[in-house]
C-alpha cells in the first residue's frame, strides 16, 4: 500500500513551495559570503537564522492538498498520508540545510548544533500547525494561514518576550545553553501537538465506517 501511494503522493507535493523556500534560506546563507570583509559572526547568526525560517516558511505548504476530500475516502489512514509526504520531503530539507549550513563561512558560523535544534523545531512547528488546521477546518491549503502565523510569531519572539525568556540569543550571551533547553521542550512540544492532530476524529472515522457499511449492504 505504501509503495503504491509514493507516486502520487511525490506528484501532488507543494514543490513550488518548497524549491521557493529552499532557494530563499540558500540566498540569505549566502550573503555573508558575498560580503567583502573579514566575515562577521553576528551576520552568520542572523544569516542561518533566516534560512530555517525561509525553510519552514515553505513546509508550512506541505500538508496543501486541493484533492483533499477525495483523498480521505481512500483506505489509507491520515497519519500514514501525512507520514508519506513528511518522509519525502524531509531529506530535501536536510540537504537545503546543510548547505545552508556550509555557505556560512566557517569563521562567521555559529554552533551548527544549537541552530539546527533551532530549525528542526521551527519546521516542525510549521507543520505542525498545519496538521491542526487540517484536522479543525475543512480548508485543502493551510499553508498561506501558518505561514503567515509563523512569521508573526517569529517577529513576536524577537520583539515581545521577555529578556529571561528570549529563544534569539547570541552564542557569547550566557543564556545561550538555557535558551535551546527552552528549544528543545518547544520542539517537544511540537512533536506532541502535530502527532495528535495527524490522528483522524474519532467520531469522522466512524461515520465513515458507517457509510462503508452502509454502502457494502445496500443491495445491488
Amino acid at each position: 500500500m505504501t509503495r503504491a501511494l509514493l507516486t502520487p503522493v511525490l506528484r501532488t507535493l507543494p514543490w513550488r513551495a518548497l524549491a521557493a523556500g529552499g532557494a530563499t534560506a540558500l540566498l540569505l546563507a549566502g550573503i555573508p559570503r558575498m560580503l567583502s570583509g573579514a566575515p562577521d559572526p553576528w551576520l552568520g547568526l542572523i544569516s542561518l537564522r533566516g534560512a530555517a525560517l525561509a525553510l519552514a516558511l515553505g513546509l508550512a505548504f506541505l500538508l496543501d492538498d486541493p484533492a483533499r476530500h477525495i483523498t480521505s475516502a481512500v483506505p489509507v489512514r491520515r497519519p500514514l498520508r501525512v507520514g508519506l509526504r513528511v518522509a519525502l520531503a524531509a531529506p530535501w530539507a536536510a540537504l537545503c540545510w546543510t548547505a545552508a549550513v556550509f555557505l556560512v563561512p566557517g569563521e562567521a558560523r555559529p554552533p551548527v548544533g544549537a541552530l539546527t535544534l533551532e530549525a528542526i523545531a521551527t519546521a516542525v512547528f510549521a507543520l505542525a500547525a498545519a496538521a491542526l488546521i487540517i484536522r479543525r477546518s475543512t480548508v485543502t491549503g493551510p499553508g498561506t494561514a501558518v505561514s503567515t502565523w509563523l512569521l508573526c510569531t517569529a517577529a513576536a519572539a524577537f520583539l515581545l518576550l521577555p529578556d529571561n525568556w528570549s529563544l534569539l540569543v547570541t552564542p557569547d550571551d550566557p543564556r545561550w545553553t538555557d535558551t535551546h533547553e527552552r528549544w528543545a521542550m518547544l520542539l517537544a512540544v511540537a512533536l506532541v501537538v502535530g502527532t495528535r492532530a495527524c490522528v483522524e476524529p474519532l467520531r469522522a472515522w466512524r461515520l465513515g465506517s458507517l457509510a462503508g457499511r452502509a454502502q457494502r449492504a445496500a443491495p445491488l
